[in-house]
């Protein structure tokens, strides 16, 4: 399973990004990047919610291993980095 040093550097890497981001018009919070950076990493099944919208079926970073964490860091630092995020976590 995922180390506690990996969860939290995943939480602030995500804080982070919230902090600096809005995607689409939307700024989301740590926990939609989450969502959104998992569905990514994992291509996971998007299907029609019952009121509209649309749910992502799928992972739970609470389940990954540290090689699947490794990659969830991985692609949130590399999306960040393409959107200009400055990550405190990685300056210290």
């Amino acid at each position: 399973m995922r180390s506690l040093e990996q969860n939290r550097l995943m939480w602030a890497n995500l804080e982070d990004i919230a902090q600096q981001v809005v995607w689409y018009g939307v700024k989301l919070d740590k926990q939609e990047w989450k969502d959104v950076l998992t569905a990514g990493l994992k291509k996971q099944k998007i299907v029609p919610g019952i009121e509209g919208g649309f749910v992502v079926i799928g992972a739970r970073t609470s389940k990954m291993t540290v090689a699947e964490m490794n990659e969830l860091i991985e692609l949130a630092v590399m999306f960040g980095t393409q959107q200009g995020v400055k990550f405190r976590a990685l300056e210290e």
